[in-house]
């Protein structure tokens, strides 16, 4: 392969035009380094080369330290050449090396065609945003797209003291499903609370529609995204969304408009899951969920808040199957809740995955222990029968049931005398968030708050978060491992996931999302906003890399899992993929650095 056509098939001069391809391969020169070689050190004059990895690898070093392999493809020596400058890191011959070196005149005449002259100016974030804003928008319409687009006119007012026959002749009038009640705050009577609260409970037309009303009614901006009014309605569980627009109502959004906009919808899954008996449906549950994340997948919908829609229908799910057996076993004798952790606890689950759930109750009696136990039991069987798989690590609350007091003791104990192996294990609870029952678990988020100003723990959290290290030279792992492939969420998702939660730890931050602890720590400058921002792209990046794969998987009849492939990678995505496990690994060093590991026993 000759140096032009090497060049092409290798980002970012895959967007050189010919004219710059031809410039570039007439000024190169190709360079021979022996093993062990430097090809620059920190302390040389001034770079004005920049050089690309034709055949071989090197290592990236700093202070003795590598910080990644450069591989076929790879460039090295931009910064200095930018900067005019010396170089900023040492770079010697992993083993014998053939480089393409490009000289300062010919890269700047190049350097005038825009896309090639953004990959070097702008930062991974950047890039990675850019990239996502280049794909081919899908052919329907876009859950950015404003709510009035599906909006209805809105339904009529009546007084309180309306008459629930008087309410639904009104509402046939009009053909809608709702009419507005005229109370303080207003409320909103549906066709499914007329029977529910009316027919099924065997009261008369002659019932006041303020007394079935419900009040505050939930509203939404007239300006919100589809996608804002979607995830509203399924967190709030709820099938009619009044808008609003300066304090008066424009327009109501019900179910019925989204099912029609997207056959697939999170709502249609969220109905069948309300309908679901005593054991029939949950085998189909994992299919219908599948399918809906393939749907919004193509609708363009960003991976990390697909992530929020599949927690709002599988919190739906558990809600289901909670209230089912508390209907079979009778009233709980105290207070809980049932909470959830891991990536459902952090809102970041897309496909299906193993359990991670727990009960805190209030009171400890035999009684409390025997209700919940028996309680846990009918509610993990019951996701198992969804295609939910048990914990390998039996992190599922048929282990883990506690009451509060004792839940309090083992985080302040994991906290003020933290060990290295626990924290491996354990750190997924402090993503825990609760979907059902009372109890308030303020107790346990003032007992993580201590966290903060526990250096050590925070130290043996951020030793924790490096247990995944991503792997310094993408292509010599992808073509050694022994697991034909290289794990997305053990080598890149897990190690942002920990150093998002050890910097929100610090700063007192209660957010679960690994975005929105990267974003919030950013604003308390326990991490660089350039760093959050890096880390947050690199994040977002992965879970759709990953989640196209699984995607793939699932359509050739396969299970899907979180291996990805060389021969399944383009030239564009080797290279986004290996700079941003190189970011992470940089991201890590510095997190050793600022807690001070090296120092841990």
């Amino acid at each position: 392969m000759d140096p032009v056509e090497f060049l092409r098939n290798h980002p970012p001069f895959d967007a050189v035009s010919e004219s710059g391809l031809a410039t570039l391969g007439g000024a190169l020169e190709v360079v021979y380094a022996p093993k062990n070689r430097a090809i620059m050190r920190i302390g040389d004059p001034r770079n004005d080369y920049l050089y690309v990895v034709r055949k071989g690898a090197a290592r990236l070093e700093k202070d003795g330290r590598l910080l990644t392999v450069l591989e076929e493809g790879d460039m090295f020596g931009f910064t200095s050449l930018l900067a005019g400058s010396g170089p900023n890191f040492d770079v010697v011959a992993d083993d014998e090396l053939l480089l393409y070196r490009i000289p300062r005149e010919a890269f700047d005449r190049v350097r005038g065609e825009r896309t090639f002259n953004e990959f070097f100016v702008n930062g991974l974030a950047q890039r990675l945003r850019q990239a996502q804003e280049r794909e081919p928008q899908p052919l329907t319409g876009s859950l950015g797209a404003p709510v009035r687009r599906l909006a209805t006119d809105v339904p009529p007012f009546v007084d309180p003291e309306t008459t629930v026959e008087v309410a639904a002749r009104r509402m046939s009038e009009h053909r809608s499903r709702a009419i507005l009640v005229r109370t303080d705050p207003p409320g909103i009577v549906t066709d499914d609370d007329l029977r529910t609260r009316v027919l099924a409970r065997g009261l008369g037309p002659e019932v006041r529609v303020g007394e079935v009303a419900s009040r505050p009614m939930k509203t939404l901006p007239a300006h919100s995204s589809l996608f804002e009014a979607l995830l509203f309605m399924l967190e709030e569980r709820i099938h009619h969304l009044p808008l609003v627009e300066d304090g008066v109502f424009v327009g109501i959004l019900t179910d019925r408009d989204l099912l029609r906009y997207q056959m697939k919808s999170p709502l249609h899954v969220l109905r069948q899951v309300e309908r679901f008996g005593d054991a029939e449906g949950y085998e189909g549950y994992a299919r219908e969920v599948d399918a809906m994340v393939e749907a919004l997948v193509w609708a363009g919908v960003d991976p990390a808040r697909i992530g929020r829609i599949v927690s709002a229908v599988n919190d739906a799910l558990v809600q289901r199957l909670l209230r089912r057996a508390e209907e079979d076993l009778g009233a709980p004798p105290t207070p809980y809740a049932w909470i959830v952790f891991g990536s459902e606890g952090r809102r970041e689950q897309a496909l299906i995955t193993d359990q991670d759930n727990a009960i805190v109750f209030l009171e400890d009696t035999e009684t409390a222990r025997e209700y919940f136990g028996t309680l846990a039991k009918r509610v993990v069987d019951g996701l198992v029968r969804a295609s939910f798989p048990p914990c390998k690590g039996g992190f599922m609350a048929t282990n883990w049931c506690r009451p509060l007091d004792e839940w309090r003791r083992l985080f302040g104990g994991w906290i003020d005398t933290p060990s290295p192996s626990a924290l491996i294990d354990v750190a997924n609870f402090f993503d825990f968030r609760a979907v059902h029952g009372g109890l308030d678990l303020e107790p346990l988020h003032e007992v993580v708050a201590r966290a903060r100003e526990q250096q050590i723990f925070l130290a043996h959290l951020a030793r924790a978060a490096m247990g995944f290290r991503p792997p310094a030279g993408l292509l010599r792992w992808l073509r050694s491992s022994d697991d034909d492939g290289t794990d997305l969420k053990k080598r890149g998702i897990l190690p942002v996931v920990g150093l998002a939660r050890v910097y929100a730890l610090e700063a007192g931050i209660r957010y679960r999302s690994t975005v929105d602890r990267l974003d919030a720590a950013a604003t308390e400058s326990t991490i660089s906003r350039e760093g959050a921002d890096t880390l947050s792209e690199a994040f977002r990046y992965l879970l759709k890399l990953r989640l196209q794969h699984q995607l793939d998987v699932l359509r050739e009849g396969g299970r899907p899992d979180n291996r990805v492939h060389a021969d399944r990678l383009g030239a564009t995505d080797r290279r986004h993929l290996k700079e941003t496990f190189q970011a992470i690994r940089e991201m890590q060093e510095a997190a050793a650095f600022r807690y001070r590991i090296d120092l841990l026993r």
